[in-house]
């Protein structure tokens, strides 16, 4: 119930306030994102601890299990903050 209860918020967060940071993101929030599940968002979260934030979405493409075309599919829910 927990687990679900985490999903519904990050879902209506993320349609609420735009794309999901991939710097900034948790895993429910990663998965509630459309074609991101559990081992994606686990393999995020793994690659960002290893090599630090992510400088576009297209890096993405880096991360096991993404491509080129899943990044593409992707692009319009997902964003990098900018350091300032």
């Amino acid at each position: 119930m927990k687990k679900w209860l985490a999903g519904m918020l990050a879902t209506l967060s993320l349609s609420a306030w735009g794309a999901v940071d991939l710097n900034n993101a948790t895993q429910s929030e990663l998965e509630a994102v459309k074609g991101i599940g559990p081992v994606k968002a686990r393999a995020i979260l793994e690659y960002r601890q290893r090599h630090g934030p992510f400088r576009s979405v297209a890096a993405l493409a880096a991360v096991r299990g993404f491509g080129k075309a899943s990044v593409a599919k992707l692009k319009g829910q997902l964003s990098v903050a900018q350091d300032k």
